[in-house]
């Protein structure tokens, strides 16, 4: 199961992002639209692509939809008299896709408002657009650091990076966490144990299977990692011409969606940049965005990887001596879970803002930082601050080794009695 699961996820991860590719480069066929105006606005003013085309036809609209409907058109877009709103009415046999709508009601939107500024108001078209360029307002992100340097910032995209680290931090330390408990709980069940502790230490017999665990956990996210990269790069060389187009159809959407704002500028200098660099140093460009180097990223999320998953291996480890079945050992994990919990539930919030008093305080406490260390780390975080949560998690890992190892000897030869939290706590005690 373990050399399934590392060949089978990096196919997985990389049809995440190949799939979507594919379904949208093939999913927006080339329509033919009928366009029928009894209002006389929009006729010949219907911007074509090469996705799109456009016939114009007046007359009766149930004579023309059958006539088009029946022939090579897929869509009539029929326009009914009216002064006072856009009012349409989109006829058709197989129903288009959703971006056919969002480019229809685009154009349709701009075409009605160029119109009423020109009949109603009597304004002109090109001193109107020349006003409102001039009128355009633009906020750069700018931080500056504790040396007086001054970086340009991408705020959203920060954001953006930082939840999506928090939750691959989540998903990862739960895996193989919940591993190190099975794996207690079948050596204790099986009483494979009994063997084992006649030979080795109870400490150590915990301690070797935490790091074992972590190891192999380790060397299948970086297989995962390398993997994943190798079949993206080897997609995209085979369909180089796909890529290329869905990445126009992203450039233009988001440069539509972001118009008035600084992501603008940003995305225009990223494309220049790529250009001018080359594709091997986009991410050097790209990294002149962020508070954080890709290198610092990469080794924060390694550390909090690993102590998180040394905390919470520890735990488990723990309450799987301590019970006899996964379902007990289900109530008393929940929590020992909870804070971590908490912090997926707030990420949007942490994420919102990084340098708030709930996102300080949960970068600090051991159990919740993993998350909110890594939500907050996109868009920078104070030296001191890392380090402290880094100095807190080393500690606080100590601790759980002395407290995991506590329960570990007296639970793992403890067998049919249900266990509670406060007889957990008496072989804490025990010397």
């Amino acid at each position: 199961s373990f050399i399934i699961l590392t060949l089978v996820v990096p196919i997985l991860f990389a049809a995440l992002m190949v799939v979507p590719v594919l379904l949208a480069t093939k999913g927006r066929e080339h329509v033919n639209v009928m366009v029928v105006d009894d209002n006389e606005i929009y006729i010949n003013n219907f911007v074509e692509n090469d996705k799109t085309s456009f016939s114009y036809r007046s007359g009766d609209i149930e004579q023309i939809k059958k006539e088009a409907l029946a022939g090579d058109y897929d869509v009539v877009l029929y326009f009914p008299r009216s002064s006072q709103k856009v009012n349409a009415n989109m006829y058709y046999n197989e129903e288009p896709s959703m971006y056919l709508r969002s480019e229809l009601e685009s154009q349709i939107n701009n075409m009605f408002f160029d119109h009423v500024l020109q009949d109603t108001f009597n304004i002109d078209l090109d001193r109107y657009k020349t006003i409102k360029d001039l009128a355009r307002s633009q906020i750069t992100m700018i931080q500056i650091d504790e040396n007086g340097g001054e970086k340009e910032s991408m705020a959203e995209m920060n954001k953006t990076i930082g939840m999506i680290c928090g939750f691959v931090i989540y998903f990862f330390i739960f895996l193989f966490a919940g591993q190190v408990l099975r794996g207690v709980l079948e050596e204790k069940n099986n009483r494979i144990v009994e063997v084992l502790i006649s030979s080795v230490k109870p400490i150590e017999l915990l301690l070797g299977k935490i790091i074992g665990i972590a190891l192999v956990g380790l060397t299948q996210f970086l297989i995962w990692i390398v993997f994943t990269l190798v079949i993206l790069t080897g997609v995209q060389f085979a369909m180089p011409d796909k890529f290329m187009e869905m990445s126009g159809v992203n450039t233009e959407q988001v440069m539509e969606s972001v118009k008035d704002s600084q992501m603008v500028e940003a995305v225009n200098n990223s494309k220049l940049a790529t250009e001018a660099l080359g594709e091997e140093n986009i991410f050097a460009e790209i990294s002149n965005y962020f508070p954080i180097s890709f290198t610092e990223m990469i080794l924060c999320f390694l550390f909090f990887f690993l102590t998180g998953y040394l905390v919470y291996s520890a735990l488990f480890a723990a309450v799987g001596s301590a019970a006899d079945n996964e379902t007990d050992s289900n109530q008393l994990t929940m929590p020992i879970t909870m804070p971590l919990l908490l912090t997926i539930v707030m990420v949007m919030p942490i994420a919102d803002n990084p340098n708030g008093k709930l996102a300080f305080w949960l970068s600090m406490i051991p159990l919740t930082s993993p998350v909110a260390m890594l939500t907050r780390l996109p868009s920078g975080v104070p030296l001191w601050e890392l380090l402290l949560s880094m100095v807190l998690m080393v500690l606080f890992f100590i601790f759980v080794v002395w407290f995991a190892a506590k329960v570990y000897r007296t639970g793992i030869l403890m067998y049919g009695k249900k266990v509670s939290w406060k007889e957990i706590w008496k072989w804490v005690r025990y010397e």
